[in-house]
């Protein structure tokens, strides 16, 4: 970068020219500036597909696919439902788009990965309780616009979940998605250690507390009690360790004074605040997005109102965190 004032040279070269693949902290307001290079060899990984029975097109860095040649109202087979496994192990998250399918097909299509949950707390389609719906207007906002894992509440939360977009607005809406294992592969080493053999309480109570009238509060409570999980939590496939804290259910980490597990969920949840760690999804009427929740955090965002947005989601049961 050079700046000129009259004759005088003031700077000669890109201030980012000895950075290589190194971040950098910027004072006084601890800003982070530079490349990811750690994500180069998962990006590289995945920017070739190989599947023999899916079409695959990369979207993100390292998160993010869509998925073409598959009609999700068919009855698909092994060989298709492998490689679509091992498509959401490999990219986190995929979608497709044009699949008018019912909420039959809907409900069908998730089951080929696993039992499906029923949400105790968030209205579901009338005849199919699998099928928890997000039905937003002028009456009713979105509230989802904050960086979560689904239900980390349960003893056994969500192993993935699948969304179909059935009316969305025309602006506005999109869903992003973040990689928790880079962001994990991210932190310094002596963050890692510290944070290594920790646990945290996640708790029913911070997002649908208010929504439990006194009188079934005690029953409530004894269904769903707090659940304990690893600060970081080991895929059951991949092996990757991912940051498993958020601020909608951790209600706190065990062991530590309150303002030091405050501050330590704080620090891990903004890592999927990084943009470079993100795949924003735009909506389309009938585009169905599959992912892995141990994987991604998502955050819906709330800037379609008062326009109308409705959503139906199937969430896959998945292993108690390890």
């Amino acid at each position: 970068m050079t700046e000129r004032r009259g004759a005088v040279e003031v700077g000669t070269s890109d201030p980012g020219a000895k950075l290589s693949a190194r971040r950098v902290v910027v004072e006084p307001y601890g800003i982070e500036l530079g490349p990811l290079g750690h994500l180069a060899e998962e990006r590289q990984r995945l920017a070739t597909p190989r599947f023999d029975h899916i079409g695959v097109i990369p979207r993100g860095t390292t998160v993010g696919a869509e998925i073409t040649g598959v009609d999700l109202r068919s009855n698909l087979s092994d060989q298709v439902i492998g490689d679509l496994k091992r498509a959401l192990l490999d990219y986190k998250m995929i979608y497709f788009r044009d699949q008018p399918i019912s909420s039959e097909q809907h409900i069908a299509f998730a089951s080929r990965f696993g039992d499906l949950e029923i949400h105790p707390f968030i209205g579901s389609n009338t005849d199919h309780p699998e099928l928890v719906r997000f039905e937003k207007s002028a009456d009713t906002g979105g509230f989802e616009n904050g960086w979560h894992h689904d239900v980390t509440w349960r003893e056994e939360p969500s192993m993935g979940a699948v969304l179909h977009a059935i009316e969305v607005p025309t602006t506005g809406g999109d869903t992003l998605f973040s990689d928790v294992a880079a962001a994990y592969d991210g932190l310094d080493e002596s963050t890692k250690s510290r944070v290594a053999d920790l646990y945290a309480i996640h708790d029913f109570m911070l997002a649908f507390g208010a929504q439990v009238p006194p009188e079934r509060m005690e029953a409530t409570r004894a269904k769903f009690p707090p659940a304990r999980h690893p600060v970081v939590h080991t895929h059951p496939d991949t092996g990757r360790k991912l940051i498993y804290v958020n601020r909608y259910f951790t209600s706190h980490i065990e062991g530590l004074p309150v303002d030091e597990s405050i501050a330590l969920v704080n620090m891990l949840a903004e890592r999927s605040e990084i943009v470079e760690y993100q795949f924003r999804l735009t909506w389309e009427p009938h585009t169905v997005a599959f992912w892995d929740n141990r994987s991604v955090q998502h955050y819906a965002t709330s800037d379609y109102w008062p326009d109308v947005r409705i959503m139906e989601r199937a969430s896959i049961i998945g292993p108690r965190p390890l």
